[in-house]
């Protein structure tokens, strides 16, 4: 009778002492404890907090006993006569504005796409670069311009430049509420669908539609079964990508829904921190994760049912552009309206708010540089002096910049360590589940992770002291919200960094130090520029975010912004935001030079 052999144990302690020092391994998991505690315990001690009795509950009901157990929190939002006014009214209208602007910004999107790579659009080089420069603006610009636009003086304030010129007052549906809302978050995010689709858009093989119109099907019947299908994925992902950041963004909402009381999720979260009733504005934080991430797995579900979305095959690949003919024109007048619409006239309004001495005449005769060069005069925003010369907004810009680079390179550091463990690593199972926790706060909206570390690090945890106040609670949440595209771009840097060259380090005696520093750090630093780029972007115009974490010692310009604009001062609060544009465009020029001079050494 054959007998099984067995492993003896010193030699199972042996190979797990081996494959635990390996670099990939170790790595691998240090990384996976550090996720842990930046994404998954926030989440799970906040989820703990609804649960239990504040100090603070004790005005909300008699029987509250401080770190008890309870379910009153979730009886007041959901069930309580203040459920519909705390939860039910703001979920459907963040449902609505979201939904509505991931529907409109993947038409305009892919419009914009489509027009763009597959017609013979004139100056369709030029439209294309411009579709994207909305990306760099923070989203409430938008709001902010619309304002100077529409403003009426039936909901307080000066009158907008519609007003001044044509004397006639908006609607209240016009300046505030639903509508404005949809639309200036449209405009902030149909780039995302626009990258998405036209890089889709640009691998559909042209002989398809072709075949199409040889069979005698209408150009729109070709759009409708070939072109479409093939491009759904993208336009699903635009749809995922719009929604998840729009039903989690503040300061639109704030600034357009506030004076008519028109509240989404997110602005009542912040008003729930703010009057301190902290364990219903983390049950509505949970309600957003949740939402967010059933709308993604509902993406994930509808692609999944088709079996192939195969543009490029082993046949042969050719691009065509459909000639326009007569609606060339039209065409043309239309995405030329549309990129300066979006791109152009907001900074123009804006630029102009901050010249104007009074906020509701825009008269030449009041004209003044007052806001950004101006000395303490105090006619004028108590005594504040302009931008560039005041100590406090200095302070903030300085915050700001420092902020955005430290993230940055944390992140990205941390990036390319992440690759670096998922690529060596590839279809095991520590890699899968480092890349799949390094996705997590992807599904988190920014407002409602701003809550989660709020919920954290608020008080001490262990031998960690309360963060709450300090500049490492806004890099910790900054560093952790945009792990997701430090990761993909350091998992896209490491593999194009070929195996062979550490193997070869490994075989002259390097150690694991050296193999990273000397090779495969410098190799994967020009991959991962974009990743780089992309995380000081979003750090710097970050206000959704932090708007929670934020103190006086900590503000940064972006909620700045947000309270000169609580007091009123507009011209302030668009020249801080003209600032942030010029502090990213240099931000970005920088960077990129810096990337071309790596390359050319």
């Amino acid at each position: 009778m054959e007998q099984a052999t067995t492993i003896p144990l010193r030699a199972r302690v042996n190979r797990a002492a081996y494959f635990l020092r390996l670099p990939r391994v170790s790595l691998g998991l240090a990384l996976l404890v550090l996720l842990l505690f930046l994404v998954t315990l926030p989440c799970l001690l906040l989820l703990a907090a609804t649960l239990t009795w504040d100090v603070g509950d004790i005005r909300l009901s008699p029987a509250a006993r401080p770190g008890a157990f309870t379910l009153f929190h979730w009886w007041r939002v959901f069930a309580s006569d203040l459920g519909e006014a705390i939860f039910y009214r703001p979920l459907v209208r963040s449902l609505a504005t979201s939904v509505s602007v991931g529907l409109l910004a993947v038409g305009l999107g892919a419009g914009l796409a489509w027009m763009t790579t597959r017609t013979d659009l004139p100056g369709r080089r030029l439209v294309a670069a411009m579709a994207t420069v909305p990306y760099i603006l923070p989203s409430y610009t938008f709001a902010l311009a619309w304002l100077t636009l529409f403003r009426t003086e039936r909901l307080g304030g000066g009158a907008g430049l519609l007003r001044y010129v044509t004397g006639l007052d908006p609607p209240e549906w016009l300046a505030y509420g639903f509508v404005p809302i949809v639309a200036t978050l449209t405009l902030h995010y149909a780039p995302f669908t626009y990258l998405l689709v036209s890089g889709a858009l640009a691998s559909v093989d042209a002989q398809l539609e072709e075949a199409g119109e040889v069979l005698g099907a209408s150009r729109r019947t070709i759009l409708r079964r070939i072109t479409f299908p093939l491009v759904l994925p993208a336009l699903l992902s635009g749809f995922i990508l719009t929604f998840s950041r729009a039903v989690g963004t503040f300061g639109t909402p704030y600034f357009l829904g506030a004076p008519v009381r028109y509240f989404t999720l997110s602005t009542t979260i912040y008003s729930s921190m703010v009057t301190r009733t902290f364990a219903t504005g983390y049950i509505l934080a949970v309600v957003l994760i949740a939402a967010s991430a059933l709308v993604i797995y509902a993406n994930q579900q509808l692609i999944g049912s088709r079996r192939s979305f195969v543009t490029i095959g082993g046949k042969g690949f050719r691009s065509a552009r459909m000639r326009l003919g007569r609606w060339r024109a039209p065409a043309a007048l239309v995405s030329w309206a549309l990129v300066l619409m979006a791109a152009v006239a907001p900074l123009l309004l804006l630029a102009w708010q901050t010249l104007m001495r009074y906020p509701d005449d825009y008269s030449l005769g009041n004209l003044t540089l007052h806001y950004w060069i101006g000395g303490s005069d105090p006619r004028l925003a108590e005594g504040e002096m302009g931008i560039l010369r005041n100590d406090a907004i200095l302070g903030g810009a300085w915050n700001s910049l420092r902020l955005s680079v430290v993230v940055a390179a944390i992140g990205g550091i941390l990036g390319i360590l992440v690759g670096y463990a998922v690529v060596a690593g590839r279809r095991g199972w520590l890699a899968r589940l480092l890349e799949q926790q390094a996705f997590l706060p992807y599904l988190i909206p920014s407002i409602a992770f701003g809550a989660l570390y709020l919920s954290i690090f608020s008080k001490s945890l262990g031998p960690l002291p309360a963060l709450y106040g300090t500049f490492l609670i806004l890099v910790l949440a900054c560093v952790a919200k945009n792990l997701p595209f430090s990761a993909r771009a350091g998992i896209s840097a490491m593999l194009q960094v070929g195996g062979e060259l550490e193997e070869a380090a490994t075989v002259a005696g390097a150690s694991w130090l050296r193999r990273f520093g000397r090779i495969v750090l410098p190799l994967s630093l020009r991959g991962s520029l974009a990743g780089f780029l992309l995380i000081f972007v979003t750090t710097m115009r970050e206000l959704s975010l932090i708007i929670l974490l934020i103190t006086p010692e900590t503000r940064t310009l972006t909620t700045m912004t947000f309270r000169y604009m609580e007091q009123g001062y507009a011209q302030f609060a668009d020249a801080i935001i003209l600032l942030i544009v010029a502090m990213v465009l240099a931000g970005d020029l920088l960077a990129r030079r810096l990337g071309r001079l790596e390359l050319g050494t």
